[in-house]
């Protein structure tokens, strides 16, 4: 996000005390409660819960921290360095913006992070634990040490020498790997009487919610384990496979993932899964780790809303190996789209899967 500024959000003194993470998921924060017309009163008391996701926390100030010790000139730390870099960070800044007292949630796992804190919000709204969450996630990781990590994996797609921007290629036949972004997602889940009550009506809800795991290997997929998690979200919102008309693809471009989850739809979805319109929206906004199950969530919802289906950027040659309908490169306008999924898949073997339906007739 290179043209983020935080000084058009935030005071030279409140920088001091956020991270960039938790700046991304604040302002993101601010966004969703203001589309969705709540005031500061509506969201205090212990009614109202914070579920957010972020893989790592606060790297800029780990990264920093880290510069400074080592520094023979320098050799110290900044007293705020913990709680700057703790992954509750980004929760903790949000309740104490709007006041709210009700649970306050973590998730920090991987990739799957922020779709685990939708998940997590959906239940304790469903089980009547509480009325309205603020739920996403956030990451912010675009530091030197970071990006080494990451790239000493060999998981990093080199850049397009001739077309940087297109060196995401999700099941491309020439995809390389995938391309780490940063940013925040942020999304205001409400109970429909209390949205009603309030003046509010909402028109996309969530319905399902599956989480698997693979017990497999750290940071090899599995399909077996991608499709309990897709079948158990089918199971929780009561729909048949054949009612999802759009899957927002994990898709993060790498040589084995696209395969194994192309795999995985197949296997969930059968004769249905070559029908379906399938799409990886990161070849554009990038790898999110800890946020991009909020993002993907919020263009999946976009979706539904719009019946326009988001393309696979940058897929110019298909791999035979991913042969489902990966809407290259162009977004697709449907009649009617009533459900879609969204998916994210977690190094460490955790897979989230979100199911969001119209709430109107299309």
């Amino acid at each position: 996000m290179a043209d983020f500024s935080a000084d058009a959000h935030f005071t030279k003194m409140q920088q001091v005390g956020l991270d960039r993470f938790a700046q991304f998921a604040l302002v993101a924060t601010e966004e969703a409660v203001r589309d969705a017309d709540l005031d500061a009163a509506q969201l205090e008391g212990p009614r109202v819960g914070v579920y957010f996701g972020s893989g790592i926390g606060g790297a800029q100030t780990i990264e920093s921290s880290y510069r400074s010790y080592l520094d023979p000139a320098e050799q110290r730390v900044s007293p705020l360095s913990i709680v700057l870099t703790m992954a509750n960070a980004a929760a903790a800044h949000i309740s104490l913006k709007y006041g709210i007292h009700g649970p306050s949630m973590t998730c920090s796992v991987a990739c799957a992070s922020a779709a685990l804190a939708i998940g997590e919000a959906f239940r304790a709204i469903r089980d009547g634990y509480i009325d309205v969450a603020i739920a996403g996630g956030a990451e912010a990781l675009l530091v030197p040490g970071i990006v080494a990590g990451w790239n000493a994996m060999r998981v990093l797609a080199p850049p397009d020498p001739d077309h940087p921007e297109q060196s995401c290629r999700p099941f491309s036949l020439n995809r390389s790997g995938l391309v780490l972004g940063e940013g925040a997602g942020s999304l205001i889940l409400e109970a429909e009487e209390h949205a009603v009550r309030r003046g509010h009506r909402p028109t996309t809800e969530i319905v399902g919610y599956g989480i698997a795991t693979d017990a497999y290997h750290i940071t090899k997929p599995s399909a077996d384990g991608q499709a309990a998690a897709m079948g158990q979200a089918l199971e929780d919102a009561e729909l048949q496979p054949n009612s999802i008309g759009y899957i927002n693809a994990h898709g993060t471009a790498t040589r084995l993932g696209d395969i194994v989850e192309t795999t995985a739809i197949v296997k969930v979805f059968g004769d249905s899964a070559s029908r379906i319109p399938v799409s990886s929206t990161k070849a554009l906004h990038g790898h999110l780790l800890g946020g991009s199950g909020a993002v993907e969530l919020i263009a999946t919802i976009m979706a539904l809303r719009s019946r326009t289906i988001p393309p696979t950027s940058h897929l110019n040659t298909p791999d035979p190996e991913c042969r489902l309908d990966y809407v290259p490169n162009l977004a697709r306008r449907v009649d009617r789209l009533d459900a879609a999924m969204s998916n994210s898949f977690a190094f460490g073997g955790t897979n989230a899967v979100l199911i969001a339906q119209s709430m109107r007739d299309n």
